[in-house]
């Protein structure tokens, strides 16, 4: 939706229209905005400072209350070879169809995430953004404990014997086939590069490292390039 409306057509900020319109304070009327009930000309509307025309239709949906928009987590299926720029944390990305949150996207809930639990350019999988503050005091105060399973692929046949110098990670072999072998290392608190380092200690040449679990929160069947909400009901 333009934004851009010309000053001398009579035009006002979204926010000063719903306020004035409903009989709200300035700041009430952007707390609506926020939450997504505002509406120009039949179409969601989410930066009050957009500039209306007095033509133009401005609904406030039904029974709507102006309250601060709660905070999220957000859980990406990072791609290999990718930086995340912690300023646009969901750039490129798509909602997954396994989200089960029923909550509607909103423009406040990428702003101030916290990029925690962060994976190298190399590595894949699941990565975390989280507004909630306790969240992000657990997975900073708790890394060192905090069990991550990752599966590793590596090049060749693996015989179980190379894996029992590999502690203090728990790692069994999960698939082989055409020349290479998916280990899934479970490990507290892993320190970046430490699994890849434990295999090539052991000989083994790392293709790919993917973390599929972050202490209870699974990467759920999300593909590379996908992003969900947290339930509320999850717990790392």
């Amino acid at each position: 939706m333009n934004t851009h409306v010309p000053e001398d057509t009579g035009a006002e900020r979204l926010a000063k229209r719903v306020a004035a319109q409903g009989g709200w304070s300035r700041r009430d009327a952007e707390l609506l905005i926020d939450n997504g009930v505002v509406r120009v000309d039949g179409t969601v509307a989410l930066t009050p400072q957009m500039r209306v025309l007095p033509t133009q239709r401005v609904e406030v949906e039904k029974n709507a209350r102006p309250e601060p928009v709660p905070p999220v987590t957000l859980v990406l299926h990072k791609p290999a070879g990718v930086d995340i720029d912690p300023a646009a944390p969901l750039a490129g990305a798509r909602r997954s169809d396994t989200d089960r949150s029923g909550l509607r996207p909103l423009p406040r809930h990428l702003l101030d995430q916290h990029y925690v639990a962060r994976l190298g350019t190399r590595d894949s999988g699941l990565v975390v953004f989280t507004q909630v503050h306790g969240i992000e005091r657990k997975l900073v105060e708790d890394a060192g404990i905090l069990e991550h399973e990752l599966q590793v692929e590596v090049q060749g046949e693996v015989l179980p014997e190379a894996l029992q110098g590999m502690r203090p990670a728990r790692v069994s072999i999960g698939s082989q086939r055409e020349g290479r072998t998916v280990l899934r290392f479970a490990i507290k608190g892993p320190q970046p590069g430490q699994v890849s380092a434990m295999c090539e200690r052991a000989g083994l040449k790392v293709l790919g490292v993917r973390r599929i679990r972050l202490g209870r929160v699974p990467l759920a069947g999300m593909a590379p390039g996908e992003w969900r909400y947290l339930l509320p009901e999850e717990r790392f």
